[in-house]
Parts: C-alpha cells; sequence; structure tokens
C-alpha cells in the first residue's frame, strides 16, 4: 500500500497528522531492529537476568541459583542477550562473567519497571 493513500473507516481524514506520523516513522530497517530489541528483552528469563545483572557481574553459575535453572539453560539465553548487545562477558581463569553491556540497558531496564508500577 503506498504510503499516501489514507484508507480509515470514519469519515474524517487528518490529512496533517497522518503526514506528520510517517514523516516521524523511522527507516523499516530501525523499526525491525527495535522491534527485535523489545522481543529479546520480552521474554521472562532474558529480563530477569538482566535484572540480576543490573546489580553487578555475575557468573553462570549464580544466575542458575538466582533463576532455578540449569547452567545450560541460562547460557543458551546469555548467549542471546550478548548476540544482541544486552552482556558482555569477560573471562577470568575458567570463570565467564557477565554484565550488563552499557547503561543504555540499565535505563531501559528502570524505565519499563517504573512505568508498570505507576
Amino acid at each position: 500500500m503506498p504510503k499516501n493513500e489514507y484508507i480509515c473507516d470514519c469519515t474524517v481524514i487528518h490529512k496533517e497528522s497522518v503526514q506528520k506520523a510517517l514523516q516521524n516513522l523511522p527507516k523499516d530497517a530501525v523499526l525491525v531492529k527495535s522491534a527485535t530489541f523489545f522481543k529479546v528483552i520480552g521474554d521472562r528469563t532474558r529480563f530477569t537476568i538482566l535484572v540480576a545483572l543490573a546489580g553487578g557481574e555475575l557468573c553462570v553459575c549464580d544466575l542458575a541459583n538466582v533463576l532455578s535453572m540449569t547452567k545450560s539453560a541460562v547460557s543458551h539465553q546469555l548467549a542471546t542477550l550478548r548476540e544482541n548487545g544486552f552482556v558482555r562477558c569477560r573471562r577470568d581463569g575458567k570463570t565467564v562473567y557477565y554484565s550488563l553491556a552499557d547503561d543504555h540497558v540499565r535505563k531501559i531496564l528502570e524505565a519499563g519497571m517504573i512505568h508498570v508500577q505507576e
């Protein structure tokens, strides 16, 4: 459907509002990446991992205990979070520690939790 075609069941189209909305929409690639971003944190387990990491870095064993999950299951979720830029890791001997990738992730978590508690 062309972006300049207006379709609605109501009898009044607010062309200026529609044009403004269309102008403010980001490119499709940005919309897809943003939707993926929220899909990744939309999973309860991954969200819980992120909230736990907001308190400081943890290893897989620590996270497995926090979540009452196997290390394998936690590692799988951490891989998804790492691939999508939510967490980073550092190795200390045989132990791998995970932390939030940056302060943007922390702010998004905080904003989301504040929003749902209002």
